[in-house]
């Protein structure tokens, strides 16, 4: 069967669920964002863990209710959000290796911690290619999120995946954490020494306006910093509106902003922010390098 096509079939599923890969690099002078998995930590273990090649496409799922049959042998890794999970009806608690036989149903419900699921396959799904990625993006792929009875390509393998010595555990204390790593950014010298301090010893809130472009926090943070001439911005820029939003900006973020770009996230704290619920609070540290600059 090693060469042929299979197909795993979208049951259910909420908004949200699309392709991902490590993104396309290359294209912001085009105005084509970077997309890719928002938690690239998770992306690449499942990858790992399969023995697949680092930029193996995967599924991002970012709702509960979610539920997928495939129709061929393979393997899957689960990584990213911990939910309650049933593979052929039975709760499943395995974060290693699964083995799938022919009309296997794998179901996803209720999230416990973290906010988007990856599950990743054996040699990867078969989407289309775009620009060098298989990631999903709203104008340049043909869609830009899954929808139920979508049917997604893969090659079928019915040999377990071999040389592991010891059992996969996927630990979520990574990013249970409110503290996210910053450094300054470019507009970071204009804000007042009060607001400056602000922003590194209160806590914030994770709003419900968010998605893959970017996560809106709840608590105003008032400012006299007008708005700035169009400037390069990328995922992991904190930008401050002149009404005291704080804007993070995720992986399918626009290329060009004219907002003040005040801080950078690291590249865990960026993963950590996309597994961050509504409601749930983060605080920023400004980096080592950074703190005479308070």
């Amino acid at each position: 069967m090693n060469g042929q096509s299979a197909k795993a079939i979208l049951l259910k599923t909420g908004p949200g669920s699309s392709i991902q890969d490590m993104g396309r690099m290359g294209f912001a002078q085009f105005g084509v964002p970077s997309s890719g998995a928002m938690d690239q930590r998770s992306f690449r273990w499942v990858n790992h863990l399969l023995q697949n090649d680092e930029n193996d496409a995967v599924l991002e799922i970012s709702q509960p209710g979610f539920a997928i049959r495939f129709n061929s042998p393979t393997q899957i890794a689960l990584a990213g959000a911990i939910a309650h999970m049933k593979l052929k009806g039975r709760e499943i608690q395995r974060t290693g290796i699964i083995s799938i036989r022919s009309g296997d149903i794998l179901e996803i419900g209720t999230f416990h911690l973290g906010a988007r699921i990856y599950l990743g396959i054996s040699r990867g799904f078969q989407s289309q290619s775009v620009l060098g990625s298989k990631s999903f993006y709203k104008g340049l792929t043909e869609i830009s999120q899954l929808s139920t009875g979508a049917e997604l390509s893969y090659i079928p393998n019915p040999t377990p995946v071999t040389g592991h010595n010891a059992a996969a555990r996927w630990s979520p204390d990574w990013y249970a954490k409110e503290i996210l790593t910053a450094y300054p950014g470019p507009d970071f010298c204009l804000l007042d020494l009060q607001t400056r301090e602000k922003i590194v010893s209160e806590s914030f809130t994770v709003s419900n306006f968010g998605n893959r472009m970017g996560i809106q926090l709840l608590e105003l943070l008032p400012n006299q910093v007008p708005e700035i001439a169009t400037n390069p911005i990328f995922p992991g820029m904190v930008q401050l509106t002149s009404g005291g939003k704080l804007l993070v900006l995720l992986r399918d973020a626009q290329v060009t902003g004219g907002y003040p770009r005040i801080l950078l996230l690291d590249e865990e704290s960026q993963w950590s922010i996309s597994q961050k619920k509504p409601a749930e609070q983060i605080r920023f540290r400004l980096s080592s390098t950074s703190d005479k600059a308070i």
